[in-house]
């Protein structure tokens, strides 16, 4: 399929009032698939997953890929405001999907966990990669000694969204580096967080109030999780530690985890072909 950002955008406004960018690819009638993009500044439902939408609805899939709120192009939202939810819940039924897969990359995994435990009833599968489970949940397994090396950078992208720090995120996001911290990416990131400078404030200022994720999925329901899970992480994730998989692993009934070699935090950027593969055999099969 030949997809453009443009061809696939899509908007709504959900009944709160919140409006909401999103992009679309596949029959409307087929098994519906939401991509949950993570929380960097700049990123959107498109540039978490361009490589990955046009394939997954080729094998036969609807294809959904959120901006959510406090992202994007879709309407600023207070850290003391945020439920991504509650907003998931409400674009499926504006959508008027009953149940959907989710696949989720940090924070969008953290939502589709959360997600899971909440409305076990509207959950087919559930992938996650580089899964987050809340604030001070780098590493599960370790001490920890606060934010990680990733997230330092990504506070200080959010600060100063300049060409460098958008750099210096991208190489920390992924494993090889000369191949995807290209000038014409960290200025295409730079430019696209810069357009919304009220996403970043709000960012910035609900730091003390635990953003981006506000309100943390209860972990003590993470074992009554009933949905297939196919959990990906990268081993040299610098962002959030392999260890969290391997938890959700030990603590999820159905799932299975895939350790990707040679692999940052953007397991569906840096390894898209195999990523693809995975999800969509994954989606077919369980």
């Amino acid at each position: 399929m030949t997809l453009t950002q443009e061809s696939a955008a899509r908007e709504t406004t959900l009944p709160s009032g919140t409006y909401l960018r999103y992009y679309e690819a596949g029959s409307a009638t087929a098994p519906p698939v939401v991509l949950l993009h993570g929380s960097g500044p700049g990123a959107t439902g498109w540039s978490n997953f361009s490589g990955n939408i046009g394939v997954i609805a080729d094998a036969g899939f609807r294809v959904i890929a959120p901006d959510m709120p406090g992202w994007g192009d879709s309407d600023a939202v207070a850290t003391q405001d945020m439920d991504h939810d509650k907003d998931l819940v409400a674009l499926l039924d504006v959508l008027g999907i009953e149940k959907a897969a989710l696949v989720g990359n940090s924070m969008g995994a953290h939502t589709a966990i959360r997600f899971a435990t909440l409305h076990p009833e509207r959950i087919t599968h559930l992938v996650t990669m580089g899964a987050s489970l809340g604030r001070g949940a780098t590493s599960l397994f370790g001490a920890g000694d606060g934010p990680s090396e990733g997230l330092k950078v990504l506070v200080r992208a959010y600060r100063d969204p300049s060409p460098e720090n958008m750099k210096a995120l991208v190489e920390i996001m992924t494993y090889d580096k000369a191949r995807f911290a290209t000038p014409e990416l960290t200025r295409a990131r730079s430019e696209a967080a810069s357009a919304r400078p009220d996403h970043l404030k709000n960012y910035v200022e609900g730091l003390p109030l635990g953003a981006p994720i506000p309100i943390r999925v209860d972990r003590d329901k993470i074992p009554g999780i009933q949905a297939p899970a196919l959990l990906i992480h990268g081993k040299d994730d610098r962002v959030l530690h392999f260890e969290i998989t391997l938890w959700l692993l030990a603590n999820i009934p159905d799932s299975r985890a895939v350790l990707l070699n040679h692999c940052g935090h953007w397991a569906m950027i840096e390894h898209a072909e195999e990523f693809n593969r995975l999800v969509v055999d994954f989606l077919s099969h369980h």
